[in-house]
């Protein structure tokens, strides 16, 4: 049912109603969209180190621009959260181990080796902070991922599919080009454990969410995300179908964008992009 355009709602409210979307429980998630969008899509596992983690996915697949009907084999890496009980505890709700980063990295090596580019799906509420995910090291495999995704040689782009949560949503984000669904969100902490912390009080976080300007408009308006993708209906839980289709035409926009750039040029650009993501820089893009 459509929303009434002239009902008013305060900040607060607006700035929730923004997280509920990003976690509605018929939102899709990357493996939806993946197949929707992708054809001959091929599943690699595991980290060559310990063993796999299924809240990170990827692989292989091929991408066919709506435009031209030309097809391009293209690197996948995901957040994927589970839809039954069975499949949340499996996948962790979303929440990556040591193993996950690693077996990011070991994508983005194969992305950068065999000259495809890379696009990651975000949607985590964060890494997993478990005691066997610390003594495995996993504050080493988030740097040595979001250093990775610096380093490679090779175009990405990254879109938040829904939850954007801390240094477990940066690790797949350090991209050329970062792109937010409508209703998804991103932030360096939950407004539930924000609120906790500042206020003491987890039941606080209505007025975290809106203090932390999580929103895609806001991360836009901030310059920490390079553009918006628009939600059909009343989100994209609503017609997967339609949401995969304006999601392929922003995929193909931006892989078209990266014909005949420099691959060091690439390189430079994406390390300038965020080393200046900075107060002054926001100010300016504020201002404009």
């Amino acid at each position: 049912m459509s929303e009434n355009k002239n009902t008013v709602t305060s900040p607060i409210d607006s700035a929730w109603k923004v997280v509920e979307k990003s976690r509605h429980p018929l939102r899709p998630y990357a493996l939806d969209y993946v197949g929707e969008i992708f054809t001959n899509f091929e599943e690699l596992k595991g980290d060559r180190s310990y063993r796999d983690d299924p809240a990170i996915v990827g692989g292989i697949a091929e991408f066919t621009h709506p435009s031209t009907g030309e097809t391009e084999g293209v690197f996948i890496v995901a957040n994927q959260k589970g839809r039954k009980t069975k499949e949340k505890v499996e996948r962790n709700f979303g929440m990556a181990r040591p193993e996950g980063y690693r077996k990011a990295m070991r994508l983005y090596d194969l992305a950068e080796r065999f000259k495809k580019p890379l696009i990651t799906f975000i949607d985590t509420p964060g890494a997993f902070p478990g005691v066997g995910a610390e003594e495995r090291g996993q504050a080493v495999a988030i740097a040595e991922s979001i250093r990775k995704m610096f380093e490679i040689a090779c175009p990405s782009i990254g879109i938040v599919i829904g939850e954007g949560g801390s240094g477990g949503a940066l690790a797949l984000g350090v991209t050329d080009r970062l792109l937010m669904l409508e209703n998804s969100i991103y932030s360096v902490i939950s407004p539930e454990s924000c609120a906790a912390i500042l206020w003491g009080n987890s039941g606080e976080m209505r007025q975290a969410a809106l203090a932390l300007k999580l929103s895609a408009k806001e991360t836009l308006e901030l310059g920490l995300c390079d553009g918006i993708i628009e939600e059909k209906f009343e989100g994209a839980h609503e017609n997967l179908e339609a949401s995969a289709n304006v999601l392929r035409e922003a995929i193909s926009r931006e892989l078209l964008s990266f014909r005949g750039k420099e691959m060091l040029s690439l390189i430079e650009n994406r390390y300038n992009k965020f080393r200046n993501i900075d107060s002054h820089n926001i100010k300016n893009k504020a201002r404009s």
